[in-house]
């Protein structure tokens, strides 16, 4: 008896049930080593005859194995996709993905909420101006948002840096490398944190026509979101302040810091003794490095209080008490300003429980031996949204997180 050689070498055949979003059922028989494309093809031209004409249809569908969920890939065959015989697959058209906000209908949308907007200061006081006065408890409300435990711990954890950055420095400078390992800390920080921003998120305004100074300042605005960036620069186009350098510390007011900080440190009389000066010298990398991490108000924020009709440094007093929370901030400005800036450089109490227990872990006093630890805690404590960054270091995210643990441990008993 004579078999075909083809029929011989033949792989085995697979019964495979093939459905549609519509509700088409069917049965295609495909040998194992068919590909994917193949079986998909073969799909498509029973349940969408003539389709195949247009080449989009082939990649615009995709199979799906019912079981496992899986999009299966175009290029492999059915036997590595490890398909069975009688499984199910569903043929699927791929979602389109979402067209592109025209430029005229992000403007006009803009112009709706530009209407919509809040009414400012002056307009408030002219609607309320016939409303009887009331002395309402402010404090409440402000003193209530602490009683949560997540910022109980943010509020103790600034107490916890201050106390543990004192013990970090007197460590650190008992060590004889301790002034060459901070100059070379000191130098990394030469590069101003503020001047980083993502490449991939300022290539996409610049793209869309925006000019890239402006796409900067809208990022920095906005916590590099390209979608609120890209709204803050529609919404202020035409805005003659839209250069305008960001809100905060003025150049003159660092350069004060800097000619001071240089004053004291040629002040000394140069007879001391190796090892003063090498501690005078430690002191003066420190002060440089808590210049360089000084607390950077949210611009944003700043503006939007300033509206309000609250001058500049109480606002940026405001969000440093507040951790950049506006809310807070705003809750603070109009409450009995409670705690002040000057209570945000007190520590804990270096007796209390819970200090002597972050002291005794030894995870803590091995990091309080590294600078990158101080330097972690200095930028914590004066810009408390950078915590997840330090939380994610692998240095010096495990001694936070057991800072967080032996907290949480003592709150609770």
């Amino acid at each position: 008896m004579f078999v075909q050689e083809e029929k011989i070498f033949a792989g085995k055949v697979l019964r495979l049930h093939v459905c549609t979003m519509e509700g088409a059922e069917w049965l295609e028989e495909v040998p194992e080593d068919t590909t994917v494309e193949k079986l998909k093809e073969r799909c498509l031209k029973h349940c969408l005859p003539g389709s195949l004409e247009d080449p989009k249809t082939m990649t615009h569908h995709k199979l799906i194995h019912a079981t496992s969920e899986k999009v299966l890939t175009d290029t492999k065959t059915v036997l590595e996709e490890n398909i069975q015989d009688r499984d199910v697959l569903l043929l699927i058209k791929k979602r389109a993905p979402p067209p592109l906000p025209k430029m005229a209908d992000v403007s006009a949308e803009e112009k709706r909420k530009q209407e919509q907007k809040a009414p400012d200061k002056d307009a408030i006081l002219k609607a309320t101006a016939n409303l009887p006065s009331r002395n309402a408890d402010r404090t409440v409300a402000h003193h209530n948002m602490r009683d949560f435990p997540f910022l109980q711990f943010q509020t103790e954890l600034r107490k916890i840096l201050v106390s543990l950055i004192e013990v970090a420095q007197k460590l650190l400078a008992l060590n004889p490398d301790a002034v060459e390992l901070f100059k070379k800390a000191n130098a990394m920080l030469d590069e101003d944190e503020e001047d980083r921003v993502d490449e991939i998120a300022l290539r996409q305004l610049t793209e869309m026509g925006f000019p890239e100074s402006r796409a900067v300042k809208a990022l920095r605005l906005n916590h590099m979101s390209v979608t609120q960036a890209m709204e803050w620069l529609i919404e202020h186009a035409d805005d003659p302040a839209v250069d305008a350098p960001l809100p905060g510390q003025t150049p003159s007011e660092a350069t004060a810091e800097a000619g001071a900080a240089s004053a004291e440190a040629t002040a000394g009389p140069s007879s001391e003794a190796e090892g003063d000066e090498a501690k005078d010298e430690l002191t003066e990398i420190f002060k440089k490095i808590r210049r360089k991490r000084e607390f950077r108000p949210d611009p944003r924020a700043v503006i939007a209080l300033m509206e309000m009709g609250f001058d500049e440094k109480e606002v940026v007093d405001a969000l440093r008490v507040n951790n950049n929370q506006q809310n807070a901030a705003c809750e603070w400005l109009l409450g009995d300003r409670k705690p002040s800036p000057e209570d945000l450089d007190k520590g804990i109490d270096t007796n209390s429980p819970l200090f002597q227990a972050i002291l005794e872990n030894p995870v803590v006093q091995l990091g309080l031996t590294n600078p990158k630890t101080l330097l972690a805690f200095e930028d914590m404590l004066e810009n408390p949204l950078n915590s997840t960054q330090w939380m994610n270091d692998p240095e010096t995210g495990p001694v936070m997180l057991q800072i967080s643990r032996i907290f949480q441990t003592l709150n609770r008993t």
